[in-house]
């Protein structure tokens, strides 16, 4: 069978996949010995896509400044669930609360960077390459963790996304994560009689394409091994039908399984909320909080909530006051949450924001986001930050 190059990129629907792929999954198609040693630890990275309101997620329920800014969209005091005397979580949250009261969950106020950006693609390109604002980087900050932990080693990790697309975060130099929605679909799809047959009939002599032949066999190969090991120990918990619930439902599985990977990464979005933001922020919410509470009961339950970190971020935060279309415009400085069995530190790391001192109407950042990933690249994942991140960064106790 001869195929051109053009004619193989055009008909072939794995083939965004398969650039995709890392070439280290194929050492582990080899062995039968487990592959996750005891302890060990992932990170879990959620997205919150469009530029999450802070304000309304953490709510600074004595701040009169706060009502006075937001008479519309501010959360009542007695509506919000209580952290704190002065502190409150969205009423949507509120497994998030009990999360956060039995002590597995830690947020961190006022997180950004220096000199932000608006734009959401710009912000979510800073944030997942972890760049200054002024210069443009084409590697993420995990797929930079894999190119270094990668570096000659006989058992590399891997990081996978619940996305048809790969994120920017975990594209590295010379590994990348690997985009799917669910492990049976990209098996089914890589055992299609014409992928099978166009790989068998593959002459070495076809130079032009042997590398998008390779990467299609590997692609086959790794879809076949990650859906049998998602089968290994699928999770029994019941989780919501919603895209997160299903989406963590299959991290849960492949966690619980004998995959040596230490990093996934999945979204929910989109948080845009220039209008009528209460409904949409409200519904978002219940989702991401009903699939959260359902993923932290399923790791304790299998003994693995210690070895597990929930990352949480979003690109912005949204301006103090409310616009006339009962919504808020792009801000800056946001909050995140860490969730655990393993935090060192919990409930709130630092201060709620000041109201009272903004630039421009927008909250000030306290926390440089690239602290957090340094810590957790060098803490929870024992890598090296500095040469990750380009830079040293402060080292914070969380973990």
């Amino acid at each position: 069978m001869n195929l051109s190059r053009k004619k193989f990129l055009t008909t072939t629907s794995l083939a965004t996949a398969s650039f995709m792929v890392p070439k280290f999954l194929k050492a582990f198609e080899t062995t039968n010995n487990k592959l996750v040693p005891p302890g060990n630890k992932v990170l879990v990275v959620l997205q919150l896509s469009g530029g999450n309101d802070g304000l309304n997620t953490i709510i600074p329920i004595t701040n009169d400044i706060y009502y006075r800014e937001r008479s519309k969209i501010g959360i009542e005091k007695s509506a919000a669930v209580r952290l704190t005397d002065d502190a409150g979580i969205h009423p949507e949250l509120k497994s998030l609360a009990d999360i956060y009261n039995d002590g597995g969950m830690a947020i961190i106020n006022s997180v950004g960077y220096p000199n932000p950006d608006r734009s959401h693609f710009r912000s979510m390109d800073i944030w997942h390459s972890a760049s200054n604002s002024n210069e443009y980087v084409n590697t993420g900050w995990l797929g930079r963790y894999l190119d270094a932990q990668c570096n000659g080693c006989d058992k590399p990790t891997q990081a996978l996304e619940l996305d048809d697309v790969l994120s920017l975060a975990l594209k590295g130099e010379h590994e990348k994560g690997l985009a799917f929605k669910d492990p049976k679909r990209l098996f089914n799809t890589s055992q299609a009689k014409y992928f099978k047959d166009l790989n068998a009939n593959h002459h070495d002599d076809e130079k032009p394409v042997d590398y998008l032949y390779k990467t299609m066999a590997n692609t086959i190969s790794s879809a076949e091994y990650i859906y049998k090991q998602s089968q290994l120990h699928p999770t029994n918990a019941t989780y919501p039908t919603t895209e997160l619930g299903k989406n963590l439902k299959t991290i849960s599985s492949l966690i619980l399984s004998d995959i040596n990977t230490k990093v996934y990464y999945v979204s929910i979005g989109s948080f845009d909320t220039h209008v009528n933001q209460q409904a949409q922020q409200q519904r978002l919410f219940k989702e991401m909080n009903d699939a959260i509470d359902a993923f932290v009961k399923d790791l304790k339950a299998n003994n693995r909530f210690d070895d597990v970190m929930l990352m949480s971020f979003s690109e912005f935060g949204r301006r103090v006051s409310q616009n006339a279309s009962g919504g808020t415009d792009h801000g800056t400085a946001n909050n995140m949450f860490l969730i655990s069995g393993g935090l060192k530190q919990k409930g709130l790391i630092n201060t709620l924001p000041d109201l009272s001192d903004l630039q421009d109407g927008d909250l000030k950042y306290k926390v440089d986001f690239k602290d957090v990933y340094a810590t957790l690249l060098n803490k929870w994942l024992g890598a090296n930050d500095k040469t990750i991140l380009n830079k040293q960064f402060n080292m914070m106790d969380f973990v």
